[in-house]
């Protein structure tokens, strides 16, 4: 069956007026344009990176490193989509006091259902400093980010290194995302990263085998499954 973007569009779960930078767990999910399987393929139920796969690989475990409120956890490429669970941490000390917020280094802390004010980070302005606020990072801002600089290496792997071509884009325009409320789901979303690849056959991304009946209902706390 041709893959049919109108039909097969992912829908949004985005919650309106959520504050997307606050502290806590999102599991993310990007796919590649037109699902075209531009980082490797899946054999004998495990995934196969190309150079492509791992340059993806590579720049997924450099968020922290530009982004120090950024932590990650159970991640996964797969041949035409990644998934992963970022980790949004408030490391500054006056917001943390001043909100609430509580620090997820440690451990997972569920996402509040009505966050506060959009946090900081650096230090804050007014009677507790003179220095200038920075705002922290949304999730659509990392996924953005990390979006853009695989666009630019791919591009390059493209014209020096011989890899696959793409058309017009790398990635689809938007991304999906689920806040993660708790310990118990972020153990279901771990094991469902790690058997990803075993799962391929099965998998509503894997063009070979788009409108075949393959995964089961979704339970009504599995809204994350994609």
């Amino acid at each position: 069956m041709k893959y049919a973007p109108r039909k097969h569009h992912r829908r949004s779960i985005r919650l309106k007026g959520y504050d997307y930078s606050w502290a806590g767990a999102y599991f993310v999910t990007v796919v590649a344009q037109d699902r075209a399987c531009l980082f490797g393929e899946v054999v004998d139920g495990e995934m196969r990176l190309n150079d492509a796969g791992r340059m993806v690989a590579a720049e997924w475990e450099e968020l922290p490193k530009r982004l120090p409120n950024v932590e990650l956890d159970a991640f996964v490429v797969m041949p035409n989509h990644v998934h992963g669970v970022i980790i949004i941490t408030d490391n500054n000390p006056v917001t943390a006091v001043g909100t609430g917020g509580a620090d997820v280094g440690a451990g997972l802390v569920p996402a509040p259902d009505r966050p506060p004010t959009r946090a900081t980070t650096g230090a804050t302005t007014g009677a507790t400093t003179g220095a200038t606020t920075r705002v922290a990072p949304t999730v659509g801002d990392i996924i953005g980010a990390f979006k853009s600089r695989i666009t630019v290496q791919y591009i390059r792997g493209v014209k020096t290194l011989g890899w696959p071509p793409f058309d017009g884009h790398v990635w689809q325009r938007n991304y999906y995302e689920h806040i993660i409320r708790d310990d118990d789901a972020l153990n279901r979303i771990r094991e469902y990263i790690a058997d990803n690849p075993a799962r391929w056959d099965m998998d509503r991304e894997n063009p070979d085998v788009v409108g075949a009946v393959r995964e089961p209902p979704l339970k009504k706390d599995e809204s994350w499954r994609v």
